[in-house]
């Protein structure tokens, strides 16, 4: 655009062409100038040259200094009467070439990705974890692990054990999969990181049912929402018991929760329909069903709906585990 406005400036003006153009004038004749910090800086003239500064690193490479840190290479070289240049001269050499680390074994933490995942149906993906349920005596618990599907919030299998291991987890997951007729490649296994979940054998059996394995990041519980959010919603029952009294109780009052929570509890975040209803496919059905009650109720007093016609709860189309966020414009 510059360049047109060079072209035509003498035949027109640059005042007429920048206005054709769109162009603001001092624009034009800002970018004619030249660029003082664009232009290449000259070299200091108290700067090194390349072959004292190759001098200086071949010298911090010695036998003699190698094990030394540049403070002590600086001092030592004093004290014999040398000087090459400043410590921090040194320093500057040995980060261009690399050679600055901690020469200790350090431990470094890996980089952990947020998962993000999606479920627009059931079967889609799953959440699973662990709690602890206290036992008849102090430090006695029992372990109960629940598998439950993100999307429909219907816990689609469930165990209480007296121990955590992998090997009972690599049961209730095959179990799990084969009553749902899972196939390969169709569901992803969302857990937190406790040993059971990241245990070599059930990462195999996930691998030979074609399951896809998903992991929080370590210290962070909101990557695993839906089976915190469950097991709340199961310890805050007005029935649950402070302690069990045995293993088979804890199983029996296990099974009581399990089949209200399926087919009888409402659940807020599904449009107060039971996770059972969503799970298999009646959701729409229920809906209709609400929504002609509904209308009964507006045609006969339409004064009391101030809103207007009303409309039941929808099914989320939806679920995420950490959903990404909006690019920004």
């Amino acid at each position: 655009m510059i360049q047109a406005v060079e072209e035509l400036r003498e035949q027109v003006g640059v005042k007429a062409v920048c206005q054709a153009l769109g162009l603001a004038r001092s624009q034009f004749y800002r970018q004619r100038q030249p660029c003082p910090a664009c232009e290449p800086k000259a070299a200091p003239a108290r700067k090194l040259t390349e072959a004292e500064r190759e001098q200086v690193r071949s010298l911090l490479n010695s036998p003699r200094f190698v094990d030394q840190a540049p403070r002590e290479v600086y001092a030592s070289l004093l004290d014999e009467g040398v000087y090459v240049c400043s410590v921090r001269s040194m320093y500057r050499i040995l980060t261009e070439q690399d050679e600055v680390r901690e020469r200790r074994d350090q431990l470094r933490h890996p980089t952990y990705t947020k998962p993000e995942l999606l479920a627009t149906g059931p079967n889609q993906v799953w959440s699973w974890d662990i709690t602890k349920l206290l036992g008849p005596v102090k430090w006695s618990y029992f372990y109960l692990y629940t598998v439950l599907d993100i999307y429909s919030r219907y816990v689609v299998g469930w165990m209480i054990a007296l121990q955590e291991a992998a090997h009972l987890a690599e049961g209730l997951i095959a179990e799990t999969c084969q009553r749902q007729a899972i196939g390969p490649g169709q569901l992803t296994l969302h857990a937190d990181r406790g040993k059971p979940m990241i245990a070599k054998p059930l990462a195999f059996l996930l691998a030979d049912l074609g399951v896809t394995k998903s992991h929080s990041r370590p210290y962070t519980s909101d990557d695993n929402p839906f089976s915190e959010a469950h097991f709340k919603t199961m310890k805050y029952r007005p029935d649950f018991p402070d302690r069990f009294g045995s293993l088979l109780e804890a199983r029996d009052w296990s099974a009581d929760f399990y089949h209200w929570y399926n087919f009888d509890h409402h659940h807020s975040a599904l449009g107060l329909l039971t996770p059972a209803t969503v799970h298999f496919g009646r959701a729409a059905e229920v809906l209709q069903q609400r929504q002609l009650v509904l209308q009964q109720a507006y045609d006969r007093h339409p004064e009391r709906f101030v809103r207007g016609r009303p409309q039941p709860a929808p099914l989320p189309e939806a679920v995420w585990i950490n959903p990404p966020k909006p690019e920004r414009a």
